[in-house]
């Protein structure tokens, strides 16, 4: 039971970047169980998401057509049936809205234990997962009873799998029942065009900017430097911007190639979501803002005057 099966997600067409950085978690696991990494794709174009999902480290990926979204009965059904054809003793998952949708049912299946929102593991005749609680405040340590369990892991925390790999590709043919409940259709709500958690490139905004119309400024930014916009908590809360621009605990984890926050404190229900940036760079009037502690770059400066020469700069 050393192998690891890690369950992949995707939406609208595309492997999730989480996908990515769960593969990383898994072969690290895989490795310090001497085992083999598996990778198990459901549903949509399984075929073209089996080549992006080979990269280094992947043993075999194992590809179950079914429907083209996420679909609870699917994922349950195939992932515990492909755990138990492998006899993988770990299945891992992204800690998401959908992985935490099918995953305790997945351990039920399994008769195993689980454990969530990972951010860290060991492996030394038994599992020792780190996880974060009360707002990234308190760091504890869960040590797992037996040697199978099924795991989710933070998006933002480990690298993502680079590197084309060598993997054997297996269409698994696996029995998915009729349940009272399919999904037939998937349909973003809310202002759904835009996916933070897919940007390059994000320009988010906190408190600091006062009052709502001036968040064009900050638009402004964005559309200069080709990003796209995002916030802290307060402004969806004000209902300046729609949920699906919130960056944290509550909202979306990312993980940009650049973050420039703006007029944001950084409280760490803020920074939970964002602090997998490549390069974060700051802007604020504080300098003592706990977001200067993880910022690479940062200015201490009213926004409304520095914003408008970065305008100026990249337009």
């Amino acid at each position: 039971m050393a192998d690891v099966l890690v369950a992949a997600e995707h939406r609208r067409g595309s492997l999730r970047d989480v996908t990515y950085e769960a593969i990383t978690a898994g072969r690290e696991l895989a490795d310090e169980r001497g085992g083999d990494l598996h990778v198990a794709v459901v549903g949509g174009d399984v075929d073209g998401f089996a080549e992006d999902l080979d990269r280094e480290g992947v043993d075999a990926i194992h590809t179950v057509a079914d429907g083209e979204e996420f679909d609870h009965n699917a994922y349950q059904t195939a992932v515990s049936t492909l755990a138990d054809r492998l006899d993988a003793g770990s299945v891992v998952a992204p800690n998401s809205v959908n992985g935490l949708d099918y995953v305790p049912a997945l351990a039920e299946d399994l008769g195993v234990p689980v454990v969530t929102d990972a951010v860290g593991i060991e492996y030394d005749d038994g599992l020792t997962v780190t996880r974060e609680m009360y707002g990234s405040k308190v760091e504890t340590t869960v040590d797992v009873a037996g040697d199978r369990f099924v795991l989710t892991v933070r998006g933002g925390e480990w690298a993502p799998a680079e590197g084309v790999g060598d993997a054997t590709v297996e269409s698994a043919d696996v029995d998915i029942p009729e349940s009272g409940a399919r999904v037939t259709g998937f349909e973003e709500v809310g202002g759904g065009d835009v996916d933070i958690a897919d940007a390059d490139v994000l320009v988010s905004v906190g408190r600091g900017i006062e009052e709502e119309e001036n968040l064009e400024l900050v638009e402004d930014l964005a559309d200069a430097l080709g990003a796209t916009l995002s916030a802290s908590r307060p402004i969806v809360d004000n209902g300046w911007l729609p949920k699906n621009r919130q960056v944290g605990q509550s909202g979306k984890v990312v993980t940009p190639d650049v973050y420039v926050a703006i007029g944001i404190s950084g409280a760490v229900q803020h920074v939970a979501g964002m602090k997998g940036s490549d390069t974060i760079i700051t802007i604020n009037t504080d300098p003592n803002a706990p977001i200067f502690d993880i910022a690479d770059y940062g200015i201490v400066g009213d926004l409304f005057d520095v914003v408008p020469e970065l305008i100026d700069e990249f337009a």
